[in-house]
């Protein structure tokens, strides 16, 4: 009771006393709750994904089963992982555990949720007028500001300095509406960066390939210089929140290392693997663009070989017409 009379009264008491036994791997089943309204807009946009793809598929249309296994599975799964399940029960008690669903939500789930290209399959199934509207909103001012890579890269590399080194992440540790939004916001802003770089959705201000992988390896130094920063650092983030809490089987100061530690890997694991699979894309795309240009190179060999073979065929005609004159005269 004297862990809790020493938090914050912003903090329910669920929360509290849930997250203070030690972390084991079955508080991860255990802990697992569907209350948020994060977790109710998983459900529903789950179902309304599904639905669209029984419906492409009803009407005959082909819809890649890996598109929704990315976007189910990969996708909005990883979400869940991170945020249903008993992790969120230690997301204000444990840096490390926060620090994990960070990479999760900006860097994971992001990736998975534009290879499912939900834009795509809208668009197919969208009656007339609110197909012209979304395509109104995607060609927007708005959108194409929101959208261009620089702008989405400023986003994505300034705001954890924002969220980690100002009273933005005591508040969210402090309300769990917040703390939601956070999590919402992660997720907002790894779409935004990794959607016009690795998406099949139609967008606005897609860089080629070389652009898109310089900015890429751009994003690497900045979650190094961010976890670096977070492990050496002598003040712990959130202030006295954590010595608060009085977990005895936890050192703050221990964990805030671990939690730099997986801020600085996970982001150059993550960045160097995309880095790849850009890669691999540009690859694929020259080799379509081969083909297309060879398939183009052989209509144009056809023709032109059928427009010899009637010339000839004319010229033959005429040869014969005017050997067949005199002896017909």
């Amino acid at each position: 009771m004297l862990i809790v009379d020493r938090i914050p009264l912003a903090t329910s008491a669920s929360s509290v006393s849930s997250g203070t036994e030690p972390l084991t791997g079955s508080k991860f089943f255990t802990e697992a709750s569907v209350d948020s309204w994060l977790a109710a807009g998983l459900v529903v946009g789950a179902a309304l994904y599904l639905y669209g793809v029984y419906r492409l598929r009803l009407r005959g249309d082909h819809w890649p089963a890996l598109r929704t296994f990315c976007f189910l599975v990969l996708g909005f799964g990883s979400v869940a992982a991170v945020t249903v399940s008993g992790l969120h029960a230690y997301d204000t008690s444990v840096i490390s555990v926060h620090m994990v669903q960070h990479m999760v939500l900006s860097m994971i789930a992001p990736i998975f949720l534009a290879l499912g290209a939900p834009v795509t399959l809208a668009l197919r199934l969208l009656p007339k007028t609110p197909k012209s509207l979304l395509l109104a909103v995607l060609h927007s001012r708005v959108a194409k500001v929101v959208t261009h890579p620089l702008y989405a890269y400023a986003l994505f590399v300034i705001n954890p300095f924002v969220l980690y080194f100002s009273g933005l992440y005591r508040l969210s540790l402090e309300n769990s509406f917040v703390h939601e939004l956070v999590h919402l916001h992660f997720l907002a802003t790894g779409c935004l960066f990794f959607w016009p770089l690795l998406g099949l959705d139609p967008l606005p201000n897609r860089w080629p390939y070389p652009g898109r992988a310089l900015l890429m390896l751009l994003s690497v130094p900045f979650h190094t210089v961010l976890g670096l920063t977070i492990m050496q650092s002598t003040t712990l983030l959130g202030g006295d929140w954590y010595p608060n809490l009085g977990l005895t089987w936890l050192d703050p100061f221990t964990d805030q290392k671990t939690a730099g530690g997986i801020l600085w890997a996970g982001g150059e694991i993550v960045s160097v693997t995309m880095l790849g699979v850009l890669i691999l894309q540009w690859i694929r795309q020259q080799e379509r663009e081969a083909r297309r240009v060879d398939r183009q190179l052989d209509r144009e060999e056809a023709a032109a070989l059928t427009t010899k073979d009637q010339d000839h065929a004319g010229g033959t005609d005429e040869s014969r017409r005017a050997g067949a004159s005199p002896s017909g005269g």
